[in-house]
């Protein structure tokens, strides 16, 4: 005779969030006179993305940390590397690009 199976059962249908409050391990933070919104991603969509930190690539498969003001838009969305978010405000606010660097 097989073991019985102790399974919890479910009662109701799961509980709906607040209307205000955010999903995930999205969390806001200060920056520049301005509250923004931090998410870490996994980076596993096949994209390369520019980091604004440091002016370069993020390939694909690479973790980093998506960041947009709190009010903005799918526009205002950034990618970042996570060392260039945590140095955010130790960079420079001007980069220094090579003549032939795109300009993103």
């Amino acid at each position: 005779m097989s073991p019985r199976r102790n399974r919890p059962q479910r009662s109701d249908k799961p509980e709906r969030r607040p209307e205000g409050e955010r999903h995930g391990l999205e969390r806001t933070e200060s920056w520049q006179g301005q509250e923004w919104v931090m998410k870490p991603v996994a980076g596993t969509t096949g994209k390369t993305y520019r980091c604004p930190g440091c002016d370069q690539e993020i390939p694909p498969g690479v973790g980093h940390v998506v960041a947009w003001p709190e009010y903005g838009g799918v526009d205002d969305r950034r990618h970042w590397h996570r060392a260039c978010w945590n140095a955010r405000d130790r960079r420079s606010a001007k980069l220094q690009r090579s003549r032939n660097a795109p300009r993103y």
